[in-house]
């Protein structure tokens, strides 16, 4: 019998790592097939490299983390700022999430603080989406998928949205176990240091995930470090209720109550 598989989709090589890469290592443990999925090559991250050299210098640092995390890496397709929600990019995709046959996939918040995240959790969700649609084509061509798949998003960056409102997660994952497989990730993403501190102020790209893991855990008020998510819409994607990194997580799983009550005033 084969493993389930999980699937992180993200932008750029190191946003798996800040914000996935936790939950990914403890499915791994749990028994699935994990998988890597940079959508842009990360060609515009330096003040010092060309595009050409820095395609190639990314590549190879993603492929060292996904080896680190014990992930399979699947090859980025576009370059940086040209993540837009296309058919091309959506047949793309889609092909992926056929292939892997992903019960779990993991991706950016719909709210972010830049466009190719958050167009890349568009291209993740209709691609699950059509992960069953037969009269649509992926790229290359994969015959259809219908088996269940939920989606789950992950924090933004920063724990708010565009418009610098805070993000409540719907469930934390106790990542302190797996926290320094997942720093060894993020460190493989050397040519970043320079490049986060000069553009975005993270004078340590390596303290501020470790900044975000600590605060999430504090949110949760039951862990030390943790990842928080929110649980897409089952419709078309699971069964109602399905919610696999509860069933294979367990008590490293941490549902937010207040989370779950606020959507049930919104009905």
């Amino acid at each position: 019998m084969s493993k389930p598989a999980a699937i992180a989709i993200a932008a750029h090589p190191d946003d798996i790592e800040f914000v996935m890469a936790g939950t990914l290592c403890l499915l791994r443990e749990a028994g699935y097939a994990t998988h890597y999925l940079n959508v842009a090559s990360g060609s515009g991250g330096s003040l010092v490299h060309g595009p050409a050299a820095l395609r190639r210098i990314r590549q190879k640092e993603a492929r060292r983390a996904a080896a680190v995390l014990g992930a399979q890496y699947h090859e980025s397709y576009v370059d940086d700022l040209e993540v837009v929600y296309s058919v091309p990019l959506l047949r793309a995709v889609t092909a992926v999430i056929r292939a892997v046959k992903p019960t779990i996939v993991l991706t950016h918040s719909p709210q972010d603080y830049m466009e190719d995240h958050t167009n890349v959790s568009r291209l993740a969700v209709t691609a699950a989406f059509a992960r069953g649609v037969p009269n649509f084509a992926s790229q290359p061509r994969r015959a259809a998928w219908g088996g269940d798949c939920t989606v789950y998003h992950a924090m933004p960056h920063g724990l708010v949205d565009q418009l610098r409102r805070r993000v409540a997660a719907g469930a934390y994952v106790d990542t302190t176990s797996v926290q320094a497989t997942k720093l060894a990730a993020l460190a493989c993403h050397e040519s970043q240091h320079a490049w986060l501190k000069s553009t975005q102020g993270m004078n340590s790209y390596l303290r501020e995930m470790e900044v975000t893991s600590h605060e999430l855990g504090r949110r949760s008020r039951r862990f030390a470090l943790a990842e928080g998510w929110r649980r897409h819409s089952p419709m078309g994607f699971c069964a109602e209720g399905a919610d696999p990194l509860r069933d294979a997580l367990g008590k490293n799983y941490l549902i937010n109550g207040a989370y779950e009550r606020s959507l049930s005033r919104g009905r």
